[in-house]
């Protein structure tokens, strides 16, 4: 687990806050969490400097009051790291890591149909992965949703392909 130290060190040394916010999970598996204040920086320093030049994807996940993000990135030996982050569920801003990885913004769609989170810097595309008939304040990922709220005659998500 020489290389995990070594990735945990670095960004320790960089990044002084994450020190107590690391884990290292087994061998190529890294996670470690950061306040969105500081996660463009930490995710930048991984990606320039670090050679994780892979984006695998975004996990969300509603926290209660916060939806939290899960970046993952690679590198070409396999090894993950994985970024945590969270925003206020009342005002889920996130800004598009789309400028390091241009395919992220199918990710980020997704982000904003299933959560609500709204992303700073997306590029205008189609709506991912709802239809388009799927009213657009409905986020059905989060835990207080319900299929019960959709209005009448909205249709399911199922219906339009």
């Amino acid at each position: 687990m020489a290389n995990e130290q070594q990735i945990q060190t670095e960004l320790v040394q960089k990044f002084p806050f994450l020190a107590e916010k690391f884990v290292i999970k087994r061998e190529r598996r890294i996670f470690c969490e950061t306040a969105y204040d500081h996660f463009l920086e930490v995710f930048g320093h991984a990606v320039e400097k670090m050679d994780f030049k892979i984006f695998a994807t975004v996990t969300g996940l509603d926290e209660g009051e916060n939806l939290s993000f899960l970046y993952h990135l690679s590198r070409l030996d396999g090894t993950l790291l994985n970024i945590k982050t969270s925003v206020s569920k009342t005002n889920p801003v996130l800004k598009t890591v789309t400028g390091w990885f241009p395919g992220s913004a199918l990710y980020e769609r997704e982000l904003v149909d299933m959560f609500g989170a709204k992303v700073e810097g997306l590029p205008d595309g189609f709506r991912y992965p709802l239809p388009d008939s799927f009213p657009k304040d409905q986020h059905p990922l989060r835990k207080d949703w319900k299929p019960e709220m959709l209005p009448e005659g909205a249709g399911s998500i199922m219906e339009e392909k």
